[in-house]
């Protein structure tokens, strides 16, 4: 059995290759650095295509060809010459499923985040399924145990946030000028969001007039043929929640520092955000797990345009054992129990009130943060996505 790897430097890809090769399937590896999945270039599509057509001439034809993240040409290419093209959408907002390409026959598409999967199944019923990420606590467990006296020491905060602020990567801010109604619509939106967990409304409440404006901005609307009109959804999903990330991390973070210590690793380029201690970032699997594991409290501040799902940061400070208080997303209580397993808030208050409270409770807040681990553990690791991911497609044959 062997299949074909399209690998861009995701770094989700390498447990995914774990698994393959741990389960016996051969890889063959097409390596390319991070491109637009949109346009792929015309020497990367003749690259999978030669592969593809090799495997045919040695009588060895790939089970599938797969990737993380869906690309319209990879799919195109698997369409004419008839071969299974598996992707595993790990990112949110992607707006390469909005091309026509996901119609097609020979696409095995997962999506992680539910409401992403009922938008987009009804374009391919059969061959579009929801699958939500996993954990890695063995390659997290690895370099939890390799924490030197010196690192303890280094990573042992009160509280601690490992992302992004979104101060330079919001597209919104490279709009150079914006009429004082779309500026104004655009922060009450924003402002009411904000203060609502669990469910995004954005897109239902943006009027023609500010979708028109934002179109001239650096989002590129995709040329490709689409399956229906993405305007809307790149207003929202690209332009409002990731204005409203940078407004609520920095709101939170800034918030809870006026009360306790609160560390944040960035590669935002921030050069203060009031009593926060601000680290620069460190390697996803080097230090990241350390933090983790060493914080008496991780947070987790979901981008908005993750609708329902839970995003790779939750699974990742358990797979650490570590202590996690998180926003509430509506697919939270279909993998953990709140109180058990890990903690939520639905507003600022109530989420000051849960760190002041296990800040003081030692026993309590570890005894949690090993009921998450074992529970990712038993049920919802990295590893156990992918046995059903290859059920799923050895059915679909």
């Amino acid at each position: 059995m062997k299949i074909l790897f399209y690998q861009y430097e995701s770094i989700f890809e390498l447990p995914v290759m774990e698994f393959l090769k741990k389960n016996g399937i051969e890889i063959d590896v097409i390596h390319n650095t991070f491109e637009n999945k949109g346009t792929m270039s015309g020497k990367t599509v003749e690259r999978v295509y030669k592969y593809i057509q090799k495997s045919f001439e040695f009588g060895q034809p790939y089970l599938f060809v797969f990737s993380i993240n869906f690309f319209p040409a990879i799919s195109e290419i698997c369409q004419k010459m008839n071969v299974v093209y598996v992707c595993w959408s790990v990112d949110d907002p992607v707006l390469e499923l909005f091309t026509k390409s996901i119609t097609n026959l020979c696409n095995r598409i997962f999506l992680f985040d539910k409401a992403q999967y009922e938008r987009f199944s009804k374009y391919n019923p059969k061959r579009i399924f929801y699958l939500p990420l996993g954990g890695m606590p063995e390659k997290m467990q690895d370099v939890v145990n390799s924490i030197s006296e010196n690192e303890k020491k280094l990573f042992s905060h009160d509280i601690s946030f490992v992302g992004s602020l979104y101060s330079q990567s919001s597209p919104l801010r490279n709009i150079k000028s914006l009429s004082e109604y779309t500026k104004g619509y655009i922060d009450g939106i924003v402002s009411a969001q904000m203060n609502v967990y669990g469910y995004n409304f954005m897109e239902q409440l943006i009027p023609d007039a500010v979708v028109e404006e934002l179109k001239t901005g650096p989002i590129d609307h995709n040329p490709e043929v689409l399956v229906e009109c993405i305007d809307y959804y790149t207003t929202a999903q690209f332009y409002l929640a990731r204005y409203l990330a940078e407004l609520e991390r920095k709101k939170t973070l800034s918030f809870l520092a006026e009360s306790f210590n609160v560390d944040l690793y960035t590669s935002s380029e921030e050069k203060s955000l009031g009593k926060v201690c601000i680290h620069p970032p460190v390697a996803s699997y080097g230090s990241v797990p350390k933090i983790y594991h060493c914080s008496k409290i991780n947070l987790n501040i979901s981008l908005r345009s993750i609708q329902s799902g839970l995003p790779l940061r939750i699974f990742d400070v358990l797979s650490s054992g570590g202590f996690l208080i998180t926003n509430y997303q509506s697919e939270i209580e279909d993998f953990f129990e709140i109180g058990r397993d890990l903690e939520v808030y639905s507003s600022l208050a109530e989420l000051k009130e849960k760190c002041a409270y296990y800040l003081l409770h030692e026993e309590e807040r570890k005894a949690i943060a090993e009921n998450g681990y074992r529970k990712l553990c038993a049920f919802h690791t990295c590893d156990k996505r992918m046995e059903e991911m290859i059920r799923i497609i050895l059915e679909s044959f």
